[in-house]
């Protein structure tokens, strides 16, 4: 049976979810008309249905199709993928994010860590971002379950280098630190806006200072681990709020930050203010670079993980030739 956008339904563990995370709205609109550069070529090939196979065989979500990222067909082209931990539901219904919200109660998959870590072995990755839903219904919010990925990830692919981009853990400094001591080599956690949008963009279980924190925290408990944030430009915010946003990561000692075109998953999200033209990004990058960061990766179609593993080659991950 198809369901629709906004739609209740029941997953197969037996719980209530909405699809796409946010209930259907009557409101009436005009989406914006899209700009030419905002066009994705569709790629295809053996790589790619390669990686959707082992996907699939080994029932892991990616936030690649959950999210609907318009990068998919070309990560998987070229054999990369973010997998997505601790299921498809998520506890919390942020306005910009289509993935499905529910309450999963406690539901984990005990095989997800060993099958996570055969996956990353058959695609044959030296680079992967491992990211999840929110769990806020674990008492952890699932800081254990991610580790022992993470982990099971790293010794049966002891060359892979492995980012985690985690939830909030609702402040949880201790739950933080869990993650950041399984063995990984970059830790992000997404401010996601600026501090005037946080609420109404993000669920109100998240918060703006919260995240600061949480990525404050990980950098002092590890000062060799990178860390790394991500904003949606497009919502409304203003040149000085992100000035400002951006000030107060680095005084997290955030490392690396990334900026990218908010696109509204379906008419029930929160709306587009506006499409930025590349140029607008390119100067919100050399505005970063020229703040200390050690990377400002910068684009329509950039998304926290886009090119991840390329993140440290200071040309703005191939989109660019300005060098950091």
């Amino acid at each position: 049976m198809q369901i629709h956008s906004g739609e209740k339904y029941t997953t197969p563990q037996g719980f209530k979810a909405i699809k796409d995370g946010i209930k259907k709205t009557q409101v009436e609109y005009t989406p914006l008309k899209k700009p030419s550069w905002l066009r994705v070529k569709a790629q295809g090939g053996p790589r790619y249905e390669a990686v959707k196979r082992i996907v699939h065989e080994h029932r892991l979500a990616t936030v690649c199709e959950e999210a609907k990222c318009p990068n998919m067909s070309e990560c998987w082209s070229r054999g990369t993928a973010t997998i997505m931990l601790m299921g498809e539901v998520c506890t919390r219904a942020c306005r910009f994010c289509s993935v499905n919200t529910g309450n999963p109660k406690g539901w984990l998959d005990s095989e997800e860590p060993e099958n996570t870590a055969k996956s990353v072995e058959l695609m044959g990755l030296k680079y992967v971002v491992l990211t999840s839903v929110n769990r806020d219904d674990l008492p952890d919010g699932g800081a254990a379950h991610y580790a022992a990925c993470v982990q099971a990830v790293r010794e049966r692919n002891p060359d892979t280098a492995v980012e985690a981009l985690t939830p909030d853990f609702l402040g949880d400094l201790k739950a933080v630190e869990v993650v950041v001591d399984s063995g990984l080599q970059v830790f992000a956690q997404n401010v996601e806006t600026v501090k005037r949008l946080t609420h109404p963009v993000r669920d109100p279980r998240a918060g703006y200072e919260q995240t600061l924190e949480v990525l404050a925290h990980a950098k002092r408990h590890r000062p060799d681990v990178l860390t790394k944030t991500s904003l949606m430009l497009g919502l409304g915010e203003t040149r000085q709020e992100v000035q400002e946003c951006l000030q107060d990561l680095r005084a997290a000692n955030v490392d690396i930050v990334t900026f990218g075109q908010y696109l509204q998953p379906t008419r029930n999200h929160y709306p587009i203010d506006r499409y930025l033209t590349p140029e607008e990004f390119e100067a919100y990058r050399e505005l970063g670079l020229s703040m200390g960061f050690l990377e400002v990766v910068s684009g329509v179609m950039v998304r926290s993980s886009y090119r991840a593993e390329q993140v440290l080659e200071g040309n703005n991950v191939g989109l660019s030739s300005h060098k950091g």
